[in-house]
């Protein structure tokens, strides 16, 4: 007699409920073999905990999505095209006020394109899960890691360097076919968001300051993105993006924030060209660039040389502007700028 186990079942029994309302019960049957007993207990469990909503009669129940709501599945990458598995098996599925069903779409196709495009894997899996107040994304592939793919392309020989890049946006390994906001812009909509590659982690929580932090690492290849948002929150789409434009409009991605943290270890200073160079990496396509130094302790002459004097006068079209500065950095950058 096959068993069934509750976890399982919450992975697909938002879809059935949504496709099989007036039939559930045999529906679960049929698609795992348990007995009826078996079945109506689940089902009436699956109502208890809010997985499922019932009307009717006893005798002739109706049943529909609850106020807990999942639909888990995977993918072949190749050939994958991202807007059909939202439009087909998970955006029916769903209750989300417009403003965030509009950014959980955006998330969900850009994190699942990033995945048949630059992965370099054969399989994706995804689970979209809405609590009472948040709705969460996971997308899992097998390929190569995101930190070492953009090693790879990028010549760089650090996932901490990795992650600055990643940080900055407007980073792709395939310039031709996109322009490397997806990945920045879905990060920027979530009230939590994490990437797992590799056994290395980073993580942003929009309600800190600081920014991208080192996260607890998962033990798996390949890639793996969470996402959540605030059902209530007040961010949108169209107001994230315009955060990122000079001209408030959302049309041009033209300035970012580099956080310094993601370059040294706690307790560590800034000390050479070498890390400067790293910080003005791709700034030129920027016309405006935050230099956080948030969580940097300490500068060296050679740092803020490099950056505030010759690289500057190399790009007088970037705009630098340096935040959450001590008073000794401060007076170490004016000095650069006046060099």
């Amino acid at each position: 007699m096959t068993r069934l186990v509750f976890d399982h079942l919450t992975n697909w029994i938002t879809a059935a409920a949504s496709e099989h309302s007036h039939d559930l019960a045999t529906h679960v049957e049929e698609r795992t073999g348990a007995s009826r007993r078996a079945t109506l207990a689940a089902l009436n469990r699956l109502v208890e905990a809010g997985w499922l909503a019932r009307s009717g009669t006893s005798r002739r129940p109706v049943f529909a999505p609850g106020a807990l709501r999942q639909v888990a599945r995977s993918y072949t990458l190749h050939g994958l095209q991202e807007d059909l598995p939202w439009q087909r098996d998970y955006a029916p599925h769903f209750a989300l006020p417009k403003h965030v069903e509009r950014m959980v779409q955006h998330g969900f196709t850009e994190l699942l394109n990033n995945a048949a495009d630059h992965s370099g894997g054969s399989s994706v899996t995804v689970s979209l899960r809405q609590t009472p107040t948040h709705v969460q994304l996971l997308v899992s592939d097998d390929g190569i890691g995101v930190f070492d793919k953009i090693c790879t392309a990028f010549q760089l020989e650090d996932t901490q360097h990795a992650m600055l890049e990643l940080s900055k946006g407007r980073l792709t390994s395939a310039p031709d076919a996109h322009t490397g906001r997806g990945l920045f812009f879905s990060s920027q909509l979530a009230d939590v968001f994490d990437i797992h590659a590799n056994n290395t982690a980073y993580q942003r929580r929009a309600w800190e300051s600081s920014g991208w932090k080192k996260g607890r690492a998962l033990p798996r290849q390949g890639s793996s993105i969470y996402m959540a948002i605030a059902l209530n929150t007040t961010r949108t789409l169209d107001g994230v993006m315009a955060a990122w434009s000079q001209a408030g409009d959302g049309i041009e991605f033209d300035q970012t924030r580099v956080q310094l943290r993601l370059l040294v270890s706690e307790g560590q200073a800034l000390d050479s060209r070498a890390a400067a160079r790293r910080v003005g990496s791709r700034l030129a396509t920027f016309k405006r660039a935050e230099i956080d130094f948030d969580g940097v302790i300490d500068v060296g002459h050679g740092f803020t040389d490099e950056l505030f004097r010759v690289f500057a006068k190399a790009n007088p079209q970037v705009e630098l502007v340096a935040v959450n500065v001590t008073a000794r950095i401060e007076a170490l950058v004016k000095s650069a700028r006046a060099g």
